[in-house]
């Protein structure tokens, strides 16, 4: 495998259509969620000084990881081709297969919490409707056929809408913290914010939180998957990363700060807390209609964030369908709209199927949804794993340091400290997804037990696939053989 040069275009027939902005914007929607806000004011004051501990331990090496690696391999598919130059086509196939069914998992999820905050269009008296699961489920499936078909229609397109949603997402967040200190001025903090309130708190009520924490700061590597439809690569990723990356953390903090000023951690909904807040502020002030506008605002975010997993992380079925480990169809570029179109409509279709069967049975629509994220952190920290063990195998190669690379300050010292911070951190994050809140409804062996099962399904499913395609036979051409 060679490292692609700066300005090379690769014979997969992408269009690099992605400046600077774009890619700054296209992570901003990709990392940026609403429901981090209210999940960590959910847990409290001490969210605070989890989400400082994380940016310093997790968010920070992640990105300069991230930033090596795309400058120093450009090439389609991100975590899975950075894996296959550093450990072979086994464990390259093994992480993108973990990283694109993390989003058969998250999509629901992410799905259902945008419909939860989009209820608040109607102002609070809608808000009961978060909780309908019918609501939830149809509202859902159609945000998800929105992202997938404007996705659908090329980058040149698509990628408006993942910069409508960076700042669909961002300013209602920057609504909340000016808000949030109105508020406290005016009638006092809902929540008093001392040193020991704030402290890094550990206990089995608020543990599993921490694993949605660190998700929360992921993101940064799926512009990279698109890392062929970049102009520039080496130079707009590195600066479009770095750049979101200040922006997202100062968001997350304050976004949190505002949302605690308003309203009390108890009172805190899990995935629409953040809209809530706003809109219970903004009543006080008499300019509801204010917090409708930013529901309205934020709804486009919520597509936009949706239809930045889609762009990016159909890129890594193109990939494997290019390297034969999965049919061949999903190699297949839309002969008008140059995108990979098989591997984005069987992402969506599958994403739907998983949406419908979560909500049927006995579990509420709070439950469905814990499940749901507790399994897409797993899913996706097992790639991110392989991520952090390849920087550390590729420290020592003779190709690192070439003009265009963006290296991890401080040598190879610098790569160690990174690589094992993420390996810990993101063991950790694995372990703890499997600890069920304190405050889940229902069973916790049956919650336990649906987690586990969702992950080893999907697990099960890529090695039976990667062991079929032994069976046929090496690979002779595609993505991995031009890497």
């Amino acid at each position: 495998m060679q490292p692609t040069t700066a300005g090379e275009e690769r014979p997969h027939g992408l269009v690099r259509a992605m400046g600077v902005w774009d890619v700054l914007l296209f992570n901003i929607a990709a990392v940026v969620g609403p429901r981090w806000v209210a999940t960590a004011a959910h847990t409290g004051p001490s969210s605070i000084s989890l989400w400082i501990t994380a940016a310093l331990l997790f968010f920070l090496p992640s990105a300069l990881v991230i930033t090596e690696l795309v400058t120093r391999y450009p090439h389609v598919g991100g975590i899975y081709s950075w894996t296959h130059e550093a450990f072979g086509p086994f464990h390259g196939f093994v992480s993108g297969w973990a990283y694109w069914t993390y989003t058969i998992v998250y999509f629901p999820a992410l799905l259902s919490a945008s419909v939860a905050m989009s209820v608040y269009m109607g102002g609070a008296r809608f808000a009961a409707l978060a909780l309908n699961k019918g609501f939830v489920m149809g509202g859902s499936l159609v945000i998800l056929a929105l992202a997938i078909w404007l996705n659908l229609v090329g980058v040149k397109i698509g990628k408006w809408l993942e910069n409508a949603g960076a700042i669909g997402t961002y300013l209602p967040l920057m609504l909340l913290v000016l808000f949030g200190a109105w508020f406290a001025v005016h009638f006092g903090s809902t929540t008093h914010f001392t040193a020991a309130s704030m402290g890094l708190q550990v206990n089995w009520g608020t543990i599993n939180y921490w694993s949605q924490i660190a998700f929360a700061f992921s993101g940064l590597e799926v512009v990279c998957f698109m890392s062929e439809e970049v102009r520039d690569p080496q130079r707009t990723l590195k600066h479009g990363i770095l750049g979101a990356a200040v922006a997202i953390a100062a968001i997350y903090i304050l976004g949190t700060m505002g949302t605690l000023a308003i309203l009390h951690p108890g009172q805190v909904d899990l995935r629409a807390g953040a809209i809530q807040a706003l809109t219970t502020a903004a009543g006080q002030f008499g300019l509801v209609w204010i917090a409708i506008i930013a529901a309205m605002v934020l709804a486009v975010g919520n597509v936009g964030g949706v239809g930045t997993t889609v762009a990016g992380v159909a890129r890594v079925p193109f990939a494997a369908g290019l390297d034969r480990y999965l049919p061949k169809a999903f190699g297949k570029i839309h002969p008008k709209w140059r995108t990979p179109w098989v591997a984005m409509l069987v992402q969506g279709g599958a994403a739907a199927i998983l949406l419908i069967v979560s909500q049927i049975g006995g579990t509420n629509a709070a439950s469905a949804y814990q499940i749901l994220v507790d399994a897409t952190d797993v899913m996706y920290f097992i790639s991110f794993v392989y991520m952090f063990l390849a920087v550390l195998k590729l420290r020592q190669r003779p190709d690192r340091g070439q003009p265009g690379h963006a290296l991890i300050p401080g040598g190879q010292l610098g790569v160690w400290v990174c690589g094992l911070l993420g390996l810990v951190i993101t063991a950790l994050a694995i372990v703890v997804s499997l600890i069920p809140p304190d405050d889940l409804q229902g069973s916790r062996v049956v919650f336990e037990v649906k987690v586990i099962g969702i992950c080893a399904a999907l697990l099960l499913s890529g090695l039976i696939l990667y062991w079929r395609k032994g069976k046929r036979g090496p690979v002779e051409t595609g993505a991995g053989a031009a890497l």
